[in-house]
């Protein structure tokens, strides 16, 4: 495909810098994430005519389908690095094989509550209480780091999660003095928090003292002609400042990247083909997930200007229906968002829910539109426009219309309300997802003789999940109401025969 002036325009007008980059078809869909310690000179690497006459057939059809790209800046290749493993598990373009399946990068944890806290290492931030440090690009960088620390604040290593007598026997970080051993009274549990603090301090960039004092004795060893020691330190510090630089931690999508090739048009393109006014500038789309007649949520996304408004997504469970069914659902989710809308709109003093959309998706055909129209009659607000979006042929449902709407499938206006839908399909299965998986972790307490739900409830509201009542001591459980000394007792056995405490070993 020859080079478009569009093309060679953001060619010239791309920095020197470290970024990534995606590349997009003539639908705007992201077929290819790259990374770049350059963006102009990787990116133009792409459209030089020495490199496409190469026989090299997986780059060719990669360049032959490119219509358009888009590119962002970053501050560092690390950085570059971490939003392009975002990117791609995002977008899951077809020319990327990294990074696409569901292997995160490194992060370092440490539990401030442990009896005597240890850092480990993990892929998964949960929300437990613990401190977290990342993510990290170089994983190996990363684990020289922590060896570092450890022998610089002389923390433990060992993986047991309350070490006694019998670990400090074995224990090799005992015996080299590289730990304090706070496992048999050697220092206070308070003395050992404040070694772990510094180390937290110092993995957050707050103290250059290490760094420092590395890079003088690189010199110094360097001076004596020590070659081998002065390339030992200088490797070293080099994965510190790897580790302890700042990165941007990329949990969503930049919003400066655009995801099509133009939105405005897209936009303009929707309004002519409903008829609208003019542009939608607010778009709320809605979806129902039902697995089995159980979890029955939605979602409410917004798209503002085009591009997802985050901040403004919603979701429901369900209050009032039973069994499967989606029209009700959707009735309900109408219902409770919409007087929500009202009622924050007449009080004169607005809200999070008093943004009035430009146009409502709902994820169905007629039977899905006909109940959400039926709910928003109610609340008087039958003028706010709402459509169906059908799967199956891409028929777009119109309230005033008997006939189906299609357009083309290359059709920017199409692309923009599945993009919509799409994501509010996204974000509902995942709340549902969520709650299956708290149901699932949750329902051990069920097979506890006499909790009852008002003990259980009282449990996982003191901890917060199963994962954190494990970890606490029978004193903590003795706490609770409806808990005593013997009850704790017999619920830590309860759940230590049922799985133990979980090692470092599967937290990774």
């Amino acid at each position: 495909m020859p080079v478009t002036e569009q093309i060679r325009s953001k060619l010239s007008d791309l920095p020197h810098k470290p970024g990534v980059y995606l590349m997009k078809d003539r639908f705007g869909t992201v077929i290819y994430v790259g990374k770049a310690r350059d963006l102009r000179k990787r990116v133009s690497q792409y459209f030089h005519p020495s490199r496409r006459m190469g026989w090299d057939l997986k780059f060719n059809a990669l360049v032959e389908a490119i219509h358009d790209f888009d590119a962002h800046i970053v501050r560092s290749e690390a950085e570059a690095v971490l939003l392009e493993g975002k990117l791609i598990k995002e977008f899951h373009p077809r020319y990327n094989v990294s990074f696409r399946d569901d292997k995160r990068f490194l992060l370092l944890k440490v539990q401030l509550n442990d009896p005597i806290p240890r850092f480990t290492l993990t892929r998964l931030k949960t929300d437990d209480g613990a401190r977290y440090f990342g993510p990290f690009a170089s994983s190996g960088a990363l684990r020289r780091t922590l060896n570092l620390v450890r022998h610089k604040f002389n923390l433990r290593g060992c993986r047991p999660l309350t070490p006694t007598e019998n670990d400090y026997k074995h224990c090799l970080y005992a015996h080299l003095k590289v730990c304090t051993a706070p496992c048999i009274g050697n220092v206070t549990r308070e003395q050992y928090l404040m070694q772990v603090l510094a180390a937290c301090d110092f993995l957050d960039g707050q103290s250059r003292e290490m760094k420092e004092q590395l890079e003088a004795e690189m010199k110094k060893a360097a001076g004596s002609q020590d070659f081998e020691k002065a390339a030992q330190l200088r490797d070293m510090l080099f994965d510190l400042r790897r580790t302890t630089q700042k990165t941007e931690k990329f949990e969503r999508l930049p919003y400066k990247l655009p995801v099509a090739i133009d939105p405005d048009h897209d936009l303009a393109e929707l309004a002519k083909a409903l008829n609208l006014p003019a542009a939608p500038q607010r778009i709320e789309g809605f979806d129902i997930s039902n697995i089995s007649d159980t979890f029955a949520v939605a979602s409410m996304v917004s798209f503002k200007n085009g591009r997802p408004d985050r901040s403004n997504y919603r979701r429901f469970k369900m209050k009032t229906v039973m069994g499967q069914d989606d029209f009700a659902c959707i009735a309900e989710t109408i219902r409770r968002r919409y007087t929500r809308l009202k009622s924050e709109t007449e009080s004169g003093q607005g809200g999070k829910w008093s943004n009035v959309p430009d146009l409502i998706l709902v994820d169905g055909g007629k039977g899905q539109l006909s109940a959400a129209c039926a709910e928003l009659e109610k609340l008087g607000l039958s003028h706010i426009r709402i459509i169906g979006l059908a799967k199956e042929f891409e028929e777009i449902y119109r309230p005033e219309e008997k006939e189906p709407l299609r357009l083309k499938h290359d059709s920017g206006a199409l692309k923009l309300l599945q993009r919509v839908r799409d994501e509010s399909h996204r974000f509902a299965n995942t709340y549902n997802a969520q709650l299956r998986l708290k149901k699932i972790s949750e329902s051990i307490l069920d097979e506890f003789p006499g909790i009852g739900e008002q003990r259980k409830e009282a449990l996982l509201r003191k901890f917060g999940s199963v994962h954190r009542l494990r970890l606490a001591s029978v004193e903590e459980i003795a706490k609770v109401p409806g808990f005593g000394g013997k009850a704790a007792a017999e619920l830590k056995a309860f759940l230590e025969a049922r799985g133990g405490v979980p090692t470092a070993n599967n937290e990774r």
